[in-house]
């Protein structure tokens, strides 16, 4: 069953592409139509597309999936970019009035343009969050209408590699998709897991990715600060492979047996678990290893919120996602880490979502795709082409041949609605369009405005009216012999 309303969303993650296309509901809700997802770990590294060739072939066929569940074509998508050259970098631009005077809205618009003027070797900037403007000695969010004669904006600007953004774009432009929007995936994130009490209060979010943790801090519902880790729950499963085992089975034992916090179990459970070559390991010794890492991975995002300035204003604690959250104990290390309290994990979107349940499980991997989905607003389904432009031109050897417009026909009055035999008068033959006999010259054939076709003008119309003639000509000699 097709569907000509939804939006459609696509992510790259380092360890996996997803797509996914809904619709939003009038009650804030999303209904789920379709959903699709591939390995993406041949082309993509820490949230880099480096192989642009395979990218492109693995959207192909995360869009033709969602056509087919769709049954109905995709015309754009919106897709998140991130990656781990993407940071926050604050920057001021100050103005001076003449004299007193109300800060206008063009002002602003000013201060912000100069602002994204800010040079920068080899990064560009994605979007900008803007912050306090500080009119003469006092702070406002929004200055527009204010007095004062001297104005400081603060603006803390998303910045990346340009390598980042540009091969996103090619992929998707090789594989001929059409981008919607490109929002910067840790914020559309924030925005689907986070309450508004919480980014009020002051509150960090860290996401717990595969190669990558993405931390960002947000205060009275402004974005303080934003930076990604080149560390993720990978690093685990490439530490365990130093028990001579492939990393397949590493990230295995990892999910089946492993703990950000391990403890010793009761006598009764098992202390050792096995190996594909009949080897078997202690849990403390595989525990060992994973903690190590865990403790690694938390301690840097702790120390970067911290960094951040705001480490004592978070009165709402630290939300932890991603796929990396599911480790368990991870909120224990956390506390420990940290020496916080308020920790809590967001393994879904705030949303409710309806559709593909067992595809969309609630362990924090589908958070920044829900939230693309959720971020969207325009249609990305491709328009129908009218009827009239599917259908043929006039004419059966498909000339574009104009047909002029009819007269409109007169009401019968009641004197025409008798019927009286026709005269046969040399007057009344001229005026009607009646067609002569076996005796005309015409041969039957009617002027050419009776057929509707519009003579002259070029010479694929006389071809055309010299070819009519001629079959006419055919039939109605035809038509006599057989008369004789």
């Amino acid at each position: 069953m097709s569907t000509t309303e939804f939006i459609a969303a696509i992510e790259l993650s380092s360890s996996r592409i997803a797509g996914i296309a809904g619709q939003k509901q009038d009650d804030g809700s999303i209904q789920v139509q379709a959903y699709a997802c591939e390995d993406s770990s041949a082309f993509v590294r820490k949230g880099l597309v480096y192989n642009i060739d395979k990218a492109a072939h693995a959207i192909q066929n995360i869009v033709a999936s969602l056509e087919e569940q769709l049954g109905q074509t995709i015309a754009k998508v919106y897709a998140g970019i991130s990656g781990q050259s993407l940071r926050s970098a604050e920057n001021r631009v100050s103005r001076t009035l003449d004299e007193e005077d109300i800060i206008s809205a063009d002002l602003v618009d000013q201060l912000c343009d100069e602002n994204r003027e800010l040079p920068m070797a080899d990064m560009c900037v994605l979007d900008v969050a803007p912050q306090e403007y500080k009119i003469d000695n006092t702070l406002y969010t929004d200055p527009v209408g204010v007095a004062g004669r001297h104005i400081t904006a603060r603006f803390l600007n998303l910045i990346a590699r340009h390598q980042l953004r540009k091969n996103l774009e090619q992929a998707f432009e090789k594989a001929n998709v059409k981008i919607a929007d490109l929002p910067v995936a840790p914020l559309v994130l924030a925005r689907a897991v986070l309450t508004e009490n919480e980014m009020r209060a002051g509150c960090a979010l860290v996401d717990l990715g595969a190669n990558t943790t993405t931390v960002q801090v947000y205060k009275n519902n402004l974005l303080r600060y934003l930076c990604v880790l080149p560390l993720g729950s990978a690093n685990i499963t490439h530490d365990l492979t130093c028990l001579k085992i492939e990393e397949s089975e590493a990230e295995n034992l990892k999910l089946c047996h492993g703990s950000a916090l391990y403890q010793d179990e009761d006598e009764d459970a098992p202390t050792q678990c096995l190996l594909n070559d009949g080897r078997s390991v202690k849990l403390r010794e595989l525990n060992e290893i994973v903690g190590a890492r865990a403790e690694e991975i938390l301690s840097n995002a702790w120390n970067q919120i911290q960094l951040s300035g705001y480490g004592n204003e978070l009165f709402a604690g630290v939300v932890l996602t991603g796929g990396g959250s599911n480790l368990p104990e991870t909120e224990t290390l956390f506390r420990s880490v940290s020496r916080t309290d308020k920790v809590r994990t967001a393994r879904f979107v705030q949303e409710t979502v309806f559709g593909h349940e067992e595809e969309l499980a609630q362990d924090g991997r589908q958070n920044t795709l829900l939230g693309l989905l959720a971020a969207g607003h325009d249609n990305c389904a491709q328009p129908a082409q009218s009827k009239a432009a599917n259908e043929p031109h006039q004419g059966e050897l498909g000339l574009d041949i104009e047909t002029p417009p009819q007269p409109a026909e007169a009401p019968e009055t009641p004197a025409q609605t008798k019927q009286t035999p026709p005269a046969d008068t040399e007057e009344e033959h001229e005026k009607g369009p009646k067609t002569t006999g076996k005796g005309s010259k015409n041969g039957g054939k009617n002027s050419d405005n009776d057929n509707g076709v519009k003579r002259g003008g070029g010479f694929f119309s006389d071809l055309f009216g010299r070819l009519r003639d001629g079959i006419l000509e055919g039939d109605n000699s035809d038509t006599m012999s057989d008369k004789g």
